[in-house]
This record gives structure tokens, C-alpha cells and sequence, in this order.
């Protein structure tokens, strides 16, 4: 797994993943339960990950849709 976003803005997330499956491209989001830890305040990032086989054409995609905070 590759990491590409990592963020507090659950919006940015929400987009990412929905581009993503829009293109066929599995992606899971790791870090989702933090708000447990924190309060609920949104202090740590979420994270979002694709196989490796489908970074860089993730990475395409988002870049393509002018996502910000997308990782090399």
C-alpha cells in the first residue's frame, strides 16, 4: 500500500476516494477511529492509500482535479 493524501479535511478525503473509484481505483482510508484518541477535535491527518500498482495513476488523477497535499 502507497500512500497519497494525508489531511484533517475529511471534504478532501470524501473527494479523493470518490475520484478514485470513479476511475477503478481501490483505495482505503487508514486512521478513521483517531477522533476516538483526540476528542473528536481533528488534530491528527486521515490518511488514504492505494495498492502500489495504482499510485501513480492515483496520483495522476488527483493531480489532474487539483488535489491539494497529494504525496510523491
Amino acid at each position: 500500500m502507497k500512500e497519497i493524501i494525508r489531511t484533517t479535511d475529511p471534504t478532501i478525503i470524501a473527494f479523493c476516494t470518490a475520484l478514485l473509484r470513479a476511475e477503478d481505483i481501490d483505495c482505503f482510508v487508514l486512521d478513521v477511529h483517531m477522533s476516538v484518541l483526540e476528542g473528536g477535535i481533528g488534530l491528527f491527518p486521515k490518511r488514504l492509500v492505494v495498492a502500489q500498482r495504482d499510485a501513480f495513476m492515483a496520483r495522476a488523477v488527483l493531480r489532474d482535479n487539483d488535489v491539494p497535499d497529494v504525496l510523491d
